[in-house]
């Protein structure tokens, strides 16, 4: 089993140390508030706010235990962005892995069986839930390319880029299931508007 580094006590939530715009990764460097990597895990820290929002405008139960789950496995992400890769071997941390890819899969077909075929592009809303996970699916999208421009400049976590793509999916899969159980029908593109 994997030992984990002592998980930060925070007696103050203010520091003073980034008031000249830079911030501290994990292992201790300090870098541009702005850098790509803070840009990338920021990115993710705002995804989790938005699954937060809807997890508190209150979804089907169906939903509930996996978006929490989410949220847990996004601070894996966050931690797994904020060490570098180099520093990791002395200074293990959560991170994702294959299995919070899987588990994200699963959780699709699961939820797949209940939705009808796709026939046509879909327009975010139907319900204020699924409207607020089609929302959270822009912002994973856009961490996901964050990450994918961090990756060409600096080494990542394997399975990072992954989780990010079949999160996007899954919250588009679980935006659908929202509105299902809510009887509201998917709002389609219409493309002669």
């Amino acid at each position: 089993m994997l030992a984990l580094a002592a998980m930060p006590r925070i007696t103050k939530v203010y520091t003073r140390t980034g008031d000249q715009g830079t911030t501290g990764l994990g292992g201790g460097q300090r870098v541009a508030k702005d850098s790509l990597r803070i840009e990338t895990y920021g990115t993710v820290d705002e995804l989790s706010s938005a699954i937060g929002a809807a997890l508190a405008l209150g979804l089907d139960s169906r939903l509930a235990a996996p978006l929490e789950r989410v949220q847990n496995e996004l601070f894996n992400l966050g931690s797994d962005l904020c060490i570098l890769e180099e520093d990791k071997a002395g200074m293990p941390v959560p991170v994702v892995e294959e299995r919070h890819v899987t588990g994200l899969e699963n959780l699709m077909d699961e939820l797949s069986t209940a939705l009808a075929p796709l026939e046509n592009f879909l327009l975010p809303g139907g319900t204020p839930g699924a409207a607020l996970l089609h929302l959270a699916r822009t912002i994973c999208r856009r961490a996901e390319r964050s990450l994918v421009a961090l990756a060409r400049v600096e080494t990542v976590g394997p399975w990072t880029l992954p989780y990010l793509n079949r999160l996007s999916d899954a919250l588009f899969v679980m935006a659908r299931y929202e509105n299902l159980a809510r009887g509201k029908a998917d709002i389609l593109w219409n493309s002669r508007a």
